[in-house]
């Protein structure tokens, strides 16, 4: 089309040009008056042809823009098309969300008639309990009576006392079963109001809005299940609220899901643990690193405390994981992810040393499909950059090595060392960095680790 356009004005000057050339070589050769006012058959060929390949160019430049307003037209019908289905989408959405509403208002009712009907029974099992008292008095006495009477012959008064007792042990006996059969009746009721209750809790948990019950991580993003259903939820969390030792009681308590719970071993505070939940059971975590986003480099209290986001990367604390070990015998199981994504773990026996021992560590492996790193049957001693523990002679290891661990002889293993990329290809600080290194053996430059323990039994 440009083209054309230059061609239009290109042309005109053109024969304007030829024709005043033509003017001036018949100035020369002919007198003025003989000039022809007409253009020559030459110049109105060239200005012919403009004119066609003029027309031509508009006619390509109608069948384009022709097409470009095809193409608009065919993509606002498939943008009126996805309008129109997200329209039909926001309307399902809308339903779901009425339809959870309800259900959330018949878990309500439901809750209501439960505490109604629990504080009915408890004041019939109390007025039933006062019964019984005083019926058990009254049978004592009788039975004193009765072992007088197996000695001497009884007076008809006693006689007619006897059987007044008599029968009101037999009136008492029927409003005992009376109250028994309301009991179990009220017992019957409650069985099918919480089966009722279950079904409902079932369609919620299947509903993406509701979160999980027991993960502490959701309770700050939106109400739990617990909120809408508190009688029951206290009733399932009662055993373990604060009071579970570790992870593994939850699990048979049947939680199945992994996240942040609290536990409170025997002994200690209650605090948080991020529990796992895997191969057929449940372990706590005590070590997680997955992106170097967490400084490990930290001090002797710092490491006897704990650090970090039980949701991200975290070191438990020294103090904690005692707690939790000095339970019984539990398995320590690491895991190990290098930069090829190759994943590899170890299991060991262990034990655990108290504060008064520096946390000393003692090995043995049971398992794994990697090579060793750790001294077994040795004992090892927590360090950090601020209390060297170590034997070595003129080197301090988590000086040099950085971040706390249980080093011997400064052996080449540190998992809670300086995050170093692959691009670090120096010597010095790969030994500075997170790595796994056996005896016989090469180096494992690590991306992500992971430190987790779980009773033997």
């Amino acid at each position: 089309m440009r083209t054309v356009l230059i061609f239009v004005f290109i042309a005109p000057l053109a024969i304007s040009a030829r024709a005043e050339k033509d003017y001036s070589s018949f100035d020369s050769a002919a007198p003025p008056e003989t000039k022809s006012r007409f253009a020559m058959l030459d110049d109105v060929r060239i200005l012919a042809n403009g004119l066609l390949q003029l027309g031509h160019g508009l006619k390509d430049f109608v069948h384009k823009t022709k097409g470009q307003m095809n193409d608009i037209f065919q993509k606002l019908n498939i943008f009126d098309k996805s309008f129109y289905e997200l329209s039909l989408q926001t309307s399902e959405i809308k339903e779901e969300e009425e339809q959870l509403r309800q259900t959330t208002a018949r878990l309500q009712i439901n809750n209501e008639e439960i505490k109604n009907l629990s504080q009915e029974m408890n004041s019939k099992i109390e007025h039933l309990i006062q019964n019984k008292i005083q019926l058990q008095e009254k049978v004592w006495g009788l039975e004193d009576k009765v072992t007088k009477l197996a000695i001497i012959q009884p007076t008809k008064q006693e006689t007619n006392e006897i059987s007044s007792l008599k029968a009101f042990v037999e009136q008492q006996d029927n409003h005992i079963k009376q109250l028994l059969k309301i009991v179990e009746d009220q017992h019957a009721q409650l069985d099918r109001q919480h089966n009722q209750i279950m079904e409902l809790e079932d369609k919620v948990l299947r509903s993406p809005r509701i979160p999980l019950l027991w993960s502490k991580q959701n309770e700050r993003s939106s109400p739990s299940l617990c909120t809408i259903q508190p009688l029951i939820c206290n009733c399932l969390m009662f055993t373990f609220l604060g009071a579970a030792p570790d992870c593994t009681a939850l699990y048979n308590s049947g939680i199945r899901s992994s996240g942040i719970y609290t536990i409170k071993p025997n002994g200690s505070e209650a605090f948080d643990v991020y529990c796992e939940m895997k191969f057929g059971s449940s372990w706590t975590v005590i070590q997680n690193r997955v992106d170097g986003s967490l400084d490990f480099n930290q001090t002797w209290d710092t490491y006897e405390h704990g650090f970090g986001d039980l949701n991200e990367e975290f070191w438990l604390g020294l103090n904690k994981t005692y707690s939790i070990t000095k339970q019984g015998d539990y398995i320590l199981r690491i895991e190990l992810q290098d930069w090829k994504d190759n994943k590899r773990y170890i299991e060991y026996a262990f034990s655990l040393g108290s504060p008064e021992k520096d946390y000393t560590l003692q090995l043995s492996r049971i398992s794994g499909n990697i090579p060793n790193a750790l001294p077994e049957q040795t004992e090892l001693r927590f360090s950090t950059m601020d209390r060297n523990m170590d034997i070595a002679k003129d080197f301090n290891c988590p000086e040099n090595y950085l971040g706390g661990w249980w080093h011997s002889e400064c052996e080449e293993t540190n998992l809670n060392g300086k995050y170093v990329t692959p691009r670090s290809r120096g010597r010095l600080d790969r030994r500075k960095g997170l790595y796994w290194k056996p005896k016989k053996g090469r180096y494992y430059l690590l991306k992500s680790t992971k430190i987790m323990i779980h009773p033997t039994d």
